[in-house]
């Protein structure tokens, strides 16, 4: 099993290894031309308060009308933006220090309508998943630098399977709702029950995860002297992962709410 290898597909098993030593300096290079753990750390600082800053906006756009039909064009902007600037970015490596904030900004649209949504079914929603997100962040951040979870090749195997078997799950799911099948009753995955929350709390377990192998990818694109603006790169890679697991937490929120 590959050293570099992590289910987020943003921070694929070549990203590191691809980049030759010889070019970019490596361990023996400047080291204002190396990516950096902290440099990393605040890149990613940057990305989140892109992200909130545009959600924050689409969230007031809903809440002064309460009509859909105002953020809906934002929140579609945001989405196919979303994913053209994430391809663009894991492509273009080298382009991330644009392309990584333009993604967070258009992220941002996406939560920040998603949110102001759910909020007004569900009141009090949109805080506790921030909080639960970033709660989860800081757990899997202490548990993999006291070494609680240590991410090993097996460890690195089942977490990419994993992975690989919901986003496999969720676009059979969106195919077959082409055809007028879906897993939207109170005893399925998408429901209320216990079947329901069991399967949104397996897939926050699965993202949380993905942080672990975010961290380890990091660290190790650090010490193997990668270019600097491969901190923009790796900010994208745990922004991704963050937007998933927010996205998880409103889902499996809104599922507990039905149930009460």
């Amino acid at each position: 099993m590959p050293l570099m290898k992590t289910s987020n597909p943003a921070l694929g098993e070549k990203t590191f290894q691809d980049l030759s030593r010889s070019q970019y300096g490596g361990y023996q290079g400047d080291i204002t031309t190396r990516m950096t753990l902290n440099g990393t750390v605040n890149k990613t600082g940057i990305l989140l308060v892109c992200a909130i800053a545009t959600a924050g906006w689409t969230w007031l756009q809903f809440m002064q009308s309460r009509d859909l039909a105002d953020v809906y064009p934002w929140m579609l902007t945001g989405m196919i933006g979303g994913l053209i600037f994430a391809l663009i970015t894991i492509f273009k490596k080298e382009w991330s220090a644009v392309t990584a904030p333009v993604y967070a900004l258009l992220e941002g649209l996406v939560l920040g309508s998603l949110s102001a949504v759910f909020e007004l079914r569900y009141p009090g929603i949109a805080i506790q998943a921030v909080g639960l997100t970033f709660g989860t962040l800081f757990v899997m951040l202490f548990v993999y630098r006291t070494g609680l979870i240590k991410v090993t090749d097996k460890f690195r195997m089942g977490i990419v399977a994993a992975t690989g078997g919901i986003a496999l799950f969720y676009l059979l799911e969106i195919v077959l709702g082409f055809f007028g099948i879906n897993f939207n009753g109170a005893s399925g995955v998408n429901g209320s029950g216990l079947i329901g929350i069991g399967f949104s709390l397996l897939v926050v377990g699965i993202a949380a995860l993905n942080l672990v192998l975010d961290f380890d990818f990091i660290e190790r694109g650090v010490q193997y002297g990668a270019p600097k603006y491969m901190e923009w790169y790796g900010a994208f890679g745990i922004m991704v992962t963050l937007v998933w697991l927010y996205l998880e937490m409103l889902r499996l929120l809104s599922k507990i709410n039905r149930r009460n």
